[in-house]
């Protein structure tokens, strides 16, 4: 396994709006075709307990078989709360968008196989 450590990035990623939703697009810088795309499960931290505690929500996003080169593709994701998937309403990607001059809390930890079948991964730090 290799650790994507370059300051050229491979993957680049932006909230867009669909419909009344909003998605993560990802997208694929490099001249090849990346395959098996995965983010590792957000937990977010808990907003109704002070001082925090146990996270009640987080977000699962499905795997995407690919991306073609210099391609992007939106990444399917749910919240989770307290073990089960929330409604269309419950829904809390929002919460990994960027707020400018706060902190950034979470992080995208993505991973992929590149054109020689070498597993690379990417840390992208997110949130507010």
């Amino acid at each position: 396994m290799a650790i994507n450590n370059r300051s050229d990035k491979t993957i680049t990623f932006r909230f867009i709006s669909v419909g009344s939703k909003i998605s993560l697009e990802l997208m694929n810088l490099t001249h090849q075709t990346l395959r098996c795309i995965e983010i590792l499960t957000v937990f977010l931290k808990d907003e109704e307990t002070t001082g925090g505690g146990p996270s009640q929500a987080h977000i699962k996003f499905e795997a995407l078989a690919s991306i073609q080169p210099q391609e992007s593709a939106i990444m399917p994701h749910r919240t989770w709360i307290n073990g089960k998937p929330g409604d269309l309403d419950q829904d809390q990607l929002e919460r990994l968008r960027d707020i400018e001059g706060v902190a950034k809390p979470y992080v995208l930890d993505i991973s992929w196989q590149d054109g020689e079948g070498k597993t690379r991964f990417q840390r992208i730090p997110v949130g507010h």
